[in-house]
């Protein structure tokens, strides 16, 4: 249906070019970006399918979520324990963060980040009670998972003498800055990780072959710029918890409670809202004609 969709977009595109020949217009119309009415409802229809699923397809998919996310913490700390001191290692060791998020995407898991898009589409569209209902159970089992899949992961990579003492160091470096002392300054920073995290979801359906590379770069940014995300930042958290070098205060009040309200507002205002309402009156428009 989405395919569907997404091909009578593009024919529609290219039908009015009579200097094209007909296989022209076909290579044309494979080429050209969705407008933004399909790619809402390739995505609206990807978060009904979500808000329909079982508690435990939910709860497996996001427990599977939360410890992919764990390569994002793992990854990261292997190249800064392999790179030299210098002002490039933050730089270059910031690729090993998007690790987790292309696990997670490419393998289709349940991650909550992406829900603020995916699980609220379908509530602002339909405005009832019924799919907002389904959205909090969607999100509240989603986050729950993901976050002892985190607490799993940094359990296991916490375990004595598995890495060499460098990595280690490197992932106590890590799991210390994960947990700011100031509030809103980490409120801020989960903002504009939950922005980009929503708005690379959106831009998912037409990047076609650049899924793997816009994963990357948008996820790039997000641990070069030092974001708070609530799923890969829990792994981190939570093994400066179990190093002791937290407590697990400091992890709900600042980094949980924080970075879970600036992912939801970043998420859903920036991007679900604004998106959603831009293309509202061709979506009304069209129900009021059929």
């Amino acid at each position: 249906m989405q395919e569907q969709a997404e091909a009578d977009d593009k024919h529609d595109m290219t039908e009015g070019s009579p200097h094209l020949d007909q296989d022209e217009q076909e290579l044309a119309a494979r080429h050209a970006t969705p407008r933004a009415l399909i790619i809402h409802e390739i995505i609206r229809e990807e978060g009904e399918q979500e808000l329909e699923r079982t508690n435990m397809a939910l709860a497996l998919s996001g427990l599977a979520a939360g410890l992919s996310m764990g390569f994002s913490f793992l990854t990261e700390a292997l190249l800064q324990a392999g790179l030299p001191k210098s002002v490039l290692q933050h730089t270059l060791a910031s690729f090993g963060y998007s690790i987790g998020f292309i696990l997670v995407v490419l393998a289709r898991q349940q991650l909550f980040t992406e829900s603020t898009l995916t699980a609220i589409l379908p509530v602002v569209t339909r405005r009832n009670v019924k799919t907002l209902m389904a959205a909090a159970r969607l999100w509240g089992i989603v986050l729950i998972t993901n976050l002892i899949g985190t607490w799993i992961f940094a359990a296991m990579v916490h375990v004595p003498q598995i890495f060499p003492a460098d990595v280690n160091a490197a992932m106590q470096d890590l799991a210390q800055q994960a947990i700011p002392p100031i509030f809103f300054a980490t409120l801020l920073r989960a903002f504009f990780a939950g922005w980009l995290i929503a708005l690379m979801v959106w831009i998912l359906p037409s990047a076609q072959s650049a899924r793997l590379l816009t994963v990357l770069m948008v996820t790039y940014v997000v641990a070069l710029a030092h974001l708070s995300h609530i799923v890969a930042g829990s792994a981190e958290a939570a093994y400066s918890v179990l190093s002791g070098t937290a407590t697990f205060g400091q992890y709900f009040t600042l980094f949980l409670l924080p970075t879970l309200i600036g992912n939801i507002i970043g998420g859903v205002l920036m991007v679900t809202v604004l998106n959603h309402g831009s293309i509202a009156p061709e979506i009304h428009g069209g129900k009021k004609k059929s």
